[in-house]
């Protein structure tokens, strides 16, 4: 069986691009929110909307030096290094934040980790921060492969998913994306992206003879 996308990879100028295209679009949804909507939950866990726009600020001016140092920091701990982040960036009032976020949306920094990571930052956080508000956005089908195909082959320890789609073989629906062996789940490229991303999964969204026993293992 194909696994993963089936063109070549994208080289770094396609990534950065669509990345500065995403960070651009989730800038102007983001225009438009109430103060009320800036503290509701997000789908990270202990999060709310404000707080992961200020993680996206933070990723996007983090250099590969820069986090060697927050992760010494914070004693190797990505969750401490990540809530150092927050704090950090995080600032008074939700529009100054995002006119930080504004500010450094053309960055091409990145940590030492494969570009990929910068795919699944953009898309996943976007999600975070979009579905809790009711707001839909459209994703380019081959970075969300892209993302998704990074997520399956990395560890949960290191920000993946890889435990999580063990034992199934992922197809997307809207596309011609497959990985691993066993009964069948199908969904979009991206209800599988923010699954094995470990956020809350609804059954509607997959199927498939595998489907049931998919999300009841998520769901554990």
């Amino acid at each position: 069986m194909p696994s993963g996308p089936t063109s070549s990879r994208p080289t770094a100028a396609v990534v950065w691009r669509i990345v500065h295209n995403e960070r651009q679009s989730l800038i102007s949804d983001l225009e438009s929110l109430t103060p009320e909507q800036w503290a509701q939950p997000s789908l990270c866990p202990g999060w709310d909307i404000h707080d992961v726009v200020a993680h996206l600020v933070d990723t996007a001016k983090t250099t590969r030096l820069a986090f060697v140092r927050q992760m010494v920091a914070a004693k190797f701990s990505f969750d401490g290094a990540n809530a150092r982040g927050i704090i950090r960036e995080r600032a008074a009032s939700p529009e100054a934040t995002l006119a930080e976020f504004r500010r450094i949306r053309q960055a091409t920094k990145t940590p030492p980790a494969a570009l990929a990571t910068r795919l699944v930052e953009a898309i996943v956080h976007g999600e975070d921060i979009r579905r809790p508000l009711g707001l839909v956005h459209r994703y380019p089908r081959e970075s969300t492969e892209e993302a998704l195909s990074y997520q399956l082959k990395t560890g949960i320890s290191m920000g993946g998913g890889k435990e999580r789609a063990a034992g199934f073989r992922l197809q997307a629906s809207d596309s011609g994306f497959e990985h691993g062996s066993g009964p069948a789940v199908l969904g979009s490229a991206l209800a599988l992206l923010m699954a094995v991303s470990g956020r809350p999964v609804d059954r509607r969204d997959f199927s498939g003879e595998g489907a049931a026993a998919f999300v009841q293992k998520l769901n554990q």
